[in-house]
């Protein structure tokens, strides 16, 4: 079956905003009771194997979370959402931390969340970004029930030196000084 319009009609449907949901741990908590909007050119779903495919400028919001891709394939299983992939030149994620005013982005040529295991992985040209701190591979994992991450060089197109990874990570800002305080002997 496929369908050239928005479509909520479908478990895929729910399950393709599952996949943005579900994205790691730091994310903005709220995010998950908003609704999701998702545009593609096509989808295709097909309920006995209860995998979507969501193609052409595939754009998926919920709350503050906006992923991006040239490709989105969800699939489901009898728990609901299980995982998710999408591709793109770069795809890419962008959602705001809980409790702070900032966002996280992500980008690579291909990114998969994997519900169960709570996983997100960026491949090819994997970059991570919050605020000025910056990281580059060809690989990027977080696991977002341990707060693990782990990155991983690539070639030149990875924005490293070959086989490296390049991060860019800010100072932390220390508290203001209280001018009323004595000075310390």
């Amino acid at each position: 079956m496929t369908n050239r319009n928005k479509s909520a009609g479908t478990p895929f449907f729910l399950a393709a905003c599952l996949l943005l949901a579900a994205l790691p741990a730091f994310a903005e908590k709220a995010d998950r009771d908003k609704p999701v909007d998702l545009e593609a050119d096509t989808v295709v779903m097909d309920d006995v194997t209860q995998i979507s495919t969501y193609t052409g400028n595939v754009i998926l919001t919920q709350g503050t979370l906006v992923i991006r891709g040239d490709k989105m394939i969800v699939k489901q299983g009898a728990e609901g959402f299980e995982h998710g992939t999408v591709y793109g030149k770069p795809a890419s994620f962008k959602q705001k931390r809980e409790g702070l005013d900032e966002y996280i982005e992500g980008f690579g040529e291909r990114i998969e969340y994997d519900a169960l295991a709570d996983k997100a992985q960026l491949f090819t040209r994997a970059r991570m970004k919050r605020n000025q701190d910056d990281v580059r591979g060809n690989y990027i994992s977080y696991d977002a029930k341990t707060e693990f991450f782990q990155v991983i060089g690539g070639g030149k197109e990875a924005g490293a030196p070959p086989g490296r990874v390049h991060a860019v990570i800010q100072p932390k800002s220390k508290p203001a000084a209280n001018p009323a305080a004595p000075p310390k002997p």
